[in-house]
């Protein structure tokens, strides 16, 4: 059952459900879903006392997930918007041709749509164009970056190309590495930052003190580009 509880200014929504544990759990989910099990024997006002004491860690790891939201408005594929690639803003021109096809000329993104294709859209032309650099890029990254993991003696995981709504990567519970085809749009140092994290999961499964120390040896500016990757607005 979804409950909600007042903490200063901010209402956190959370779900209860009960088990005959002793003592009451409290999880802030990648989703930025709270979850709550408290015992069979907890009243509602003790466990909401509860999270107003835990109110500042929950919002810390919903705001710590939220750097992982890809922040993507709405895009109407005309000409004259702007595009992200690698981190480099391009104004789109979009035009019709011979060949549907997608070119980079200096700030530029060319999208030409064949005259052929009556019902292919500039979006869909584009969709498959990332889509295929992401599959080379995101590969070549998650490669470079396996090999600074040699001393743990770690396999590279399978990759996944997976749109997500609300992350950028994540790793599944058998071991696969799964990113954001969104991510082709961020800089090159931010993919790295999101696989890295990612990897040093395969040692550290969750975000205590031994994963913080890994990250932070794997890539000691990697405060730097999560704040850029939390910019990124394609």
């Amino acid at each position: 059952m979804e409950q909600s509880v007042q903490y200063g200014k901010t209402s956190i929504s959370y779900t209860l459900s009960r088990s005959k544990r002793k003592t009451l759990a409290i999880e802030v989910h990648p989703d930025l879903r709270v979850k709550v099990i408290a015992p069979n024997n907890a009243s509602l006002d003790s466990i909401e006392e509860k999270l107003i004491k835990r109110g500042s860690w929950i919002i810390k790891q919903r705001r710590y997930f939220e750097s992982f939201l890809p922040r993507t408005p709405r895009r109407e594929y005309v000409s004259g918007e702007t595009h992200l690639y690698l981190g480099r803003r391009y104004v789109l021109k979009v035009k019709n041709t011979d060949k549907s096809e997608v070119k980079l000329k200096g700030g530029q993104l060319l999208v030409s749509i064949s005259k052929r294709a009556i019902n292919t859209t500039a979006r869909d032309v584009l969709a498959g164009w990332y889509k295929s650099h992401a599959e080379k890029i995101l590969t070549k990254h998650l490669q470079e970056n396996v090999k600074l993991f040699r001393s743990f003696s770690i396999k590279e995981p399978p990759l996944i190309i997976k749109r997500m709504k609300k992350r950028w990567g994540s790793l599944t519970s058998t071991k696969k590495l799964i990113l954001n085809p969104e991510l082709i749009k961020a800089p090159v140092k931010c993919i790295d930052y999101v696989i890295l994290h990612e990897l040093c999961h395969l040692l550290h499964p969750h975000h205590g003190k031994e994963f913080l120390q890994l990250r932070e040896i794997i890539m000691p500016d990697w405060k730097r580009w999560k704040e850029r990757l939390e910019q990124i607005s394609a």
